[in-house]
C-alpha cells in the first residue's frame, strides 16, 4: 500500500494516487498529500486505478479533505474506480459530494 502525489505542470491539478489498500494506515500520508494545496490549484484528483480495498476510514479521509479544502478548490474528482469501490462510494452517497468517474 502506498500513496503518491503529483501536480500538473501549471499547478492547477493535484493528483493523489493510492495503490493497494486505502485504509487507516494512510491517514497521515493522505493528509500530508493535500496539506500544501495552493491557491493556484483548481482541481484535486484521487486516482484509485490501483486501489483494491477501501474501508470506512478512507471515506472519512475523503470527507475530511473536502472539509479542509472547502471552497478553495473548484472540484474534487475520484477517478478510475474499480466497480466494487464505485459501489461503496455510491451506497455512501459520495456521488453527491464528489465527481466520480
Amino acid at each position: 500500500m502506498s500513496l503518491s502525489k503529483n501536480a500538473s505542470a501549471d499547478g492547477k491539478t493535484l493528483t493523489i494516487q493510492i495503490r493497494g489498500k486505502f485504509d487507516f494506515n494512510l491517514v497521515q500520508s493522505f493528509r500530508q498529500a493535500y496539506a500544501e494545496v495552493g491557491e493556484q490549484t483548481e482541481k484535486v484528483v484521487i486516482d484509485l486505478r490501483e486501489t483494491d480495498y477501501m474501508d470506512s476510514s478512507a471515506l472519512g479521509m475523503l470527507l475530511n479533505m473536502k472539509k479542509t479544502l472547502g471552497d478553495s478548490i473548484g472540484s474534487i474528482h475520484i477517478s478510475n474506480c474499480r466497480p466494487q469501490l464505485k459501489k461503496i462510494l455510491q451506497i455512501s452517497r459520495f456521488d453527491k459530494k464528489f465527481d466520480i468517474d
